[in-house]
């Protein structure tokens, strides 16, 4: 048992920062992002005899902060309103540009999910379709979209 506690504990200090980057770029609410990490690192706990062995254990912890996030808004039904989370989020950027954050969150969910994993988490492509359910050539296929959708967003136009 005492093994465990230090390998999860290794885990976490490793891992915890990645990890609330990537789901603050899919939130932009700190809190909130620190709230779901939260949660599923105590979820990873519950299961870490399972989470250990799995090929990507930070991928899993963010995939599972996510999930918190759907089911919590499945439950309610309705989002509300944010006032002001877009300064939150360049206030909140923690080594990201604020207006790159801003550019990730207006990708559609699953290129969202796709650079969040394949870049930031720098998961190979075999694993983040795995993650995500869907077949490699489909990771390539939303990063390729999701990339140029950023660097057309993100390229100064020249006047």
């Amino acid at each position: 048992m005492e093994r465990e506690r230090k390998d999860f504990a290794d885990f976490y200090q490793r891992s915890r920062d990645n990890c609330l980057r990537a789901v603050l770029a899919g939130t932009g609410d700190r809190a909130l992002a620190e709230d779901l990490v939260a949660e599923a690192f105590a979820r990873a706990w519950s299961s870490w005899s399972k989470v250990s062995r799995h090929p990507a254990p930070a991928a899993w912890v963010v995939r599972t902060a996510l999930n918190v996030r759907v089911s919590w808004w499945r439950r309610r039904r309705r989002e509300v309103a944010l006032d002001g989370h877009d300064q939150r989020l360049g206030e909140v950027s923690s080594g990201a540009d604020a207006s790159l954050l801003a550019a990730v969150r207006s990708l559609p969910r699953r290129q969202r999910e796709v650079v969040v994993l394949r870049i930031w988490l720098d998961l190979d492509t075999r694993t983040v379709a795995e993650e995500l359910g869907i077949a490699a050539p489909t990771v390539a296929v939303h990063l390729s979209r999701a990339i140029a959708t950023l660097r057309a967003q993100l390229t100064p136009v020249a006047s």
